[in-house]
């Protein structure tokens, strides 16, 4: 049986949250599932292990100019036609769109399963999946979602980076999508004085290229604690997962990484500063800290100047006990 899942949203962190519903399914048909999903997902980086999964199908579409091969009525048209060479038995869309349901019938696919249509407004991340997942296959499905690292590239990461289990091996990640999801460096910085205060420690810095990134990056660097730091930034995310795999915690804005880094088995503090909270307390692995003088986060709470490294750090030592 060929099966197909959809998930075009954006981002890694979205990719891996439908991780374990694209999983139920490859359970309940007993057959691994292809997923079309877009560049920016990273799948292809982090899905390779996964026995779960077959091809990863890159959906070519809302790129800045808008002038993927898949964008537009000609680029519907033509993602159709390259699904049809798949000869799929069943689709599983994880949206609302209409233009997915035309296109899967363009592509011959027989079984469609779909969110219910026209109902993207205000539709919760995980509820909808649980739903979707409940309502048409009668699975009840945990948000835990599980990366699968092989143990050789474990420890080929601890080797190649010197990872000393006497430490207390961190994961920072410094980075994030929006500005507003950035906590300033010197949070961090008061969070590394503090950790090292206490314990032997070493410090992973992960973060993107983008401005904003790099420059935290090196306010960190440049600060008295940059040799027990390394920085991941030249590292992909293929790279990366093994050393997150080898840290004993990680401490994330709301980005990548926090997901990342939950998915691979690793206690995870999420600071919370601009998104709704779901997106830090889905996976039992992660534990959210929010603004200061916030009962919870969503959109433009805009907390990310309130957020408190003694808070966080009060969590590193009871996670740590």
């Amino acid at each position: 049986m060929k099966i197909l899942a959809v998930q075009n949203r954006m981002g890694i962190g979205d990719m891996v949250i439908f991780l374990p519903y694209i999983e139920a399914i490859s359970k309940q048909f007993n057959s691994p599932v292809s997923i079309l999903v877009k560049e920016n997902s990273k799948a292809t980086q982090f899905l390779s292990n996964n026995k779960h999964i077959d091809k990863i199908i890159i959906l070519e579409r809302d790129n800045e100019k808008r002038n993927g091969k898949h964008d537009g009525l000609l680029g519907s048209i033509k993602l159709a036609k390259d699904l049809k060479e798949y000869n799929f038995d069943k689709i599983f869309i994880f949206n609302s769109s209409l233009r997915f349901y035309l296109i899967a019938k363009l592509a011959g696919i027989k079984k469609i399963y779909q969110y219910p249509l026209f109902q993207k407004k205000n539709q919760h991340i995980i509820e909808a999946a649980k739903k979707f997942s409940k309502e048409k296959l009668n699975l009840n499905v945990s948000t835990n979602p599980n990366i699968i690292v092989k143990n050789e590239d474990i420890k080929e990461a601890k080797s190649k980076f010197d990872i000393n289990n006497s430490q207390i091996n961190f994961i920072l990640g410094i980075g994030g999508s929006g500005e507003t999801k950035r906590v300033p460096a010197k949070v961090f910085i008061d969070l590394i004085k503090l950790c090292s205060e206490e314990y032997n420690c070493r410090f992973f810095l992960a973060t993107g290229h983008k401005t904003q990134e790099q420059e935290i990056l090196s306010e960190i660097l440049n600060s008295e604690y940059k040799k027990n730091c390394e920085p991941l930034d030249k590292f992909s995310i293929r790279e990366i997962i093994p050393i997150i795999k080898n840290c004993n915690i990680s401490v994330c804005n709301d980005s990548s990484f926090s997901h990342l880094s939950a998915a691979v088995g690793v206690e995870t503090i999420v600071l919370m500063t601009d998104t709704p909270l779901i997106y830090g307390t889905y996976n039992t692995k992660m534990h959210a800290i929010i603004p200061d003088g916030e009962e919870t986060v969503t959109h433009n709470t805009l907390g990310k100047n309130k957020i408190n490294p003694h808070k966080i750090f009060a969590l590193i030592k009871k996670i740590l006990a």
